[in-house]
């Protein structure tokens, strides 16, 4: 169970109050018959002010907070008679108004408005039935009762609280639960029927497509993601990820771009419920690369971008042979120039060797580019132009780019462009 879910509950409290005067025990006790027409009252006016309290379907609800308001104003009143009156019942009463208030999703708001309403005219009524009874209600006893309701008021107020917070937290760590269970049964490829029972558990919408985003951290910066709650947080596992429903959908990439700071992120290609591992297969093979600084781009990096490069490091040693054969006579140049000679030579590959074209690709004067130009044809001969093989040779050139950024870190052009298309 998730550690939220481990409440304490805490030592039952005693309610107190601070009020003492002459004739203070009589008086409660002849107001003591005033209270039902009081609370009557009071329940009226909260209804009429707040209309969320009106329920007239559920009679049970009017019962519950004329019974509420009743419990309040007597037992302030007996307290008032005695302070060392019993509140064990009483306080259990408004935990369970807070329990109440937590299970059905509400806040305490509406809650706390009603009884500033109820205890405003609790006090007006309660010192002017005193006074009609004949007691001398000075305006320092008016203001002392009225500082002891507030007094009360705010120590229901606690005691709610605390039972809205234990029955919001347990209800929280269940949901967690239910959330982790169906996070480690979509990545193992669960059955739908084991799917649909756990995601309705998890109070979450089976989507169409979804996408796995796996996250390492950058260091110090990271910061726990704030993420719509149809976002499955996956942070707890030992490589943390993201479940993201409809992840092609408006503005789901920006809103994983914004929440991900402090966060290397990737992203697997969109799948149905059945294929979420393969999303996340691909989305940490990307994450990898992106980590060893292969894959360049804005976080989270689509896997779908970057096939090319994901495909030739799973045969890494190949593709070194590969390079090695097809870039011998580049790899025999200095390093710096060997570097630019790469990156001109397949932007001449992908733009059917038009200096022009390559000059504006590569932000260079046209000169430089066939000065480059003669410079491959005396390292490669004909063999530059052949049109066999061009997609090897192009795949090889792509690899050593990303293998070796750390030579072109004057050129920015190639270090962007890693991916096909």
């Amino acid at each position: 169970m998730s550690d939220l879910s481990q409440v304490v509950r805490l030592p039952v409290r005693r309610i107190e109050l601070d009020l003492s005067f002459e004739d203070a025990a009589r008086i409660a006790g002849d107001l003591l018959e005033h209270v039902p027409g009081i609370a009557a009252e009071a329940v009226r006016r909260i209804e009429r002010r707040l209309p969320e309290f009106v329920r007239p379907h559920d009679p049970r609800y009017a019962r519950a907070v004329q019974l509420g308001v009743e419990c309040a104003i007597g037992h302030f009143l007996e307290l008032m008679a005695d302070p060392a009156a019993p509140s064990a019942e009483v306080v259990e009463f408004w935990r369970q108004i807070g329990v109440g208030e937590a299970s059905e999703g509400r806040t305490l708001d509406s809650w706390q408005a009603a009884t500033r309403i109820g205890t405003g005219l609790a006090v007006e009524r309660l010192t002017g039935h005193a006074e009609r009874m004949g007691y001398r209600t000075s305006p320092a006893i008016i203001a002392a009762i009225a500082n002891a309701a507030l007094d009360y008021l705010n120590q229901l107020a606690a005691i709610v609280a605390e039972g809205h917070a234990d029955t919001a937290a347990r209800a929280a760590g269940a949901l967690q639960d239910h959330r982790r269970r169906l996070i480690g049964l979509l990545l193992d490829g669960a059955s739908p029927a084991d799917l649909k029972g756990a995601a309705r558990e998890a109070d979450w919408a089976l989507p169409r497509t979804l996408a796995v985003v796996a996250l390492r951290e950058d260091g110090a910066d990271a910061r726990h993601p704030s993420l719509p709650p149809d976002v499955l947080l996956g942070l707890h596992l030992g490589e943390p990820c993201l479940i993201v429903p409809d992840p092609e959908g408006p503005g789901r990439a920006r809103m994983l771009e914004r929440q991900l700071h402090g966060w290397t992120a990737a992203i697997g290609p969109a799948v149905g419920t059945g294929e979420v591992g393969t999303s996340l297969r691909l989305a940490r093979e990307t994450l990898a690369l992106a980590c060893e600084g292969l894959i360049r781009g804005a976080t989270p990096i689509p896997a779908e971008r970057h096939m090319p490069i994901l495909v030739m490091m799973r045969e890494r040693a190949l593709v070194e042979k590969v390079i090695d054969r097809r870039l011998a006579p580049l790899l025999r140049a200095r390093p710096a120039q060997r570097y630019r000679l790469v990156e001109t030579l397949l932007a001449c590959l992908e733009h059917g060797f038009n200096a022009t074209e390559v000059s504006g690709h590569l932000h260079l004067h046209p000169q430089t580019v066939r000065y480059r130009l003669r410079q491959l044809d005396d390292l490669f001969g004909d063999a530059v132009h052949a049109t066999t093989d061009r997609l090897e040779l192009h795949m090889a050139l792509r690899a050593w780019l990303a293998l070796n950024t750390e030579a072109g870190a004057e050129p920015a052009a190639a270090r962007d462009r890693l991916s096909y298309g």
